[in-house]
């Protein structure tokens, strides 16, 4: 996946508990955004200092309009680490 997102480790906790990603943590000293990735663009979502992605999702603003307003949901998180559908067992036919 080419859009790679990075969020600062204080997101961290709160993705992994359902959130979605606010744009705070995106802009902010550990966060890295991704130029120039429009609305509703799958992205890859890394945390600050972490090697593995731990979330995947869909943006609800583009990277411009976070860069903008600093503010609000920027991405739609889709699936993250160890939730749900991280723990699905494969079905054998």
């Amino acid at each position: 996946m080419q859009n790679r997102m990075q969020v600062d480790k204080g997101a961290i906790r709160h993705i992994f508990s359902g959130s979605h990603i606010m744009a705070p943590g995106l802009i902010s000293e550990g966060g890295k955004l991704c130029e120039n990735v429009d609305v509703n663009a799958a992205v890859s979502v890394f945390a600050e200092g972490k090697e593995h992605a731990i979330c995947v999702g869909v943006m609800l603003m583009s990277s411009a309009q976070i860069e903008d307003e600093k503010k609000g949901e920027a991405i739609n998180v889709v699936q993250f680490m160890n939730d749900g559908m991280w723990h699905l067992k494969p079905i054998v036919v």
